[in-house]
C-alpha cells in the first residue's frame, strides 16, 4: 500500500512561479488515499481525552467529520461569516490580501470543553488562530490541532505556539 503523501499531487507554479500547490483532491478521490488520510489524521489523537473536533469549512469538514465520527466525539463547524443560522460569536483574522472573518454557533461549545481542531493544510497558521479565539471566547480548551497537511516554509507553527500540533505530511517548502 503506498503512503498518503504519495496521492497527494503537487502542481509547480500555482498560484504563482516558485510556489508548489499540494491538491488534497488527488486524495481523497481515491478511497485508499483518503482512508490513509482519515487514519493518519485519527492516529494523531490516540489516547488523548477531548470531547469535540472542529473544523472550518470546507475541507476541515472533509476531514473533521470522519475523524469526529471514528473517535466518537461530535463535529463543530466553523463557517464563513453569514452561513450559521443561529446565535454566533466571530473573529476577523489578516489574510495574504485583505481580511476575512469566521463564526461559530454561540452555544456550541461549553466552557471547560476539550476541543480538537481539525484542517487539512497549515500554512501561515492564521486561519487556525482565528478558530483557536472562537473555541477560547466559548471557554473551550484546545488541546489538540491536526493537520493533512504542513507547508514548514511558511512558518504557521509560530502563530500556534503553546498549542499542541500534528501533521501527518509535512512539506520542507511554501
Amino acid at each position: 500500500m503506498k503512503k498518503v503523501e504519495e496521492y497527494v499531487r503537487s502542481i509547480p507554479d500555482f498560484p504563482e512561479p516558485g510556489i508548489i500547490f499540494r491538491d488534497v483532491t488527488s486524495v481523497i478521490k481515491d478511497p485508499d488515499g483518503l482512508k490513509l488520510a482519515i487514519d493518519g489524521m485519527k492516529k494523531e489523537l490516540d489516547g488523548l481525552d477531548f470531547d469535540l473536533v472542529v473544523g472550518p469549512e470546507s475541507r476541515g469538514f472533509i476531514f473533521g467529520v470522519p475523524v469526529a465520527y471514528l473517535t466518537g466525539k461530535g463535529f463543530i463547524p466553523v463557517r464563513k461569516k453569514g452561513k450559521l443560522p443561529c446565535e454566533t460569536i466571530s473573529v476577523e483574522y489578516e489574510l495574504e490580501y485583505g481580511t476575512a472573518e469566521l463564526e461559530l454557533h454561540k452555544d456550541a461549545i461549553k466552557p471547560g470543553q476539550r476541543v480538537v481542531i481539525i484542517d487539512d493544510l497549515m500554512a501561515t497558521g492564521g486561519t487556525t488562530e482565528a478558530i483557536i479565539k472562537l473555541v477560547e471566547e466559548l471557554g473551550g480548551q484546545v488541546v489538540k490541532i491536526v493537520f493533512l497537511m504542513e507547508l514548514e516554509g511558511l512558518k504557521g507553527r509560530d502563530k500556534l505556539q503553546g498549542y499542541d500540533v500534528a501533521s501527518v505530511i509535512r512539506y520542507p517548502g511554501k
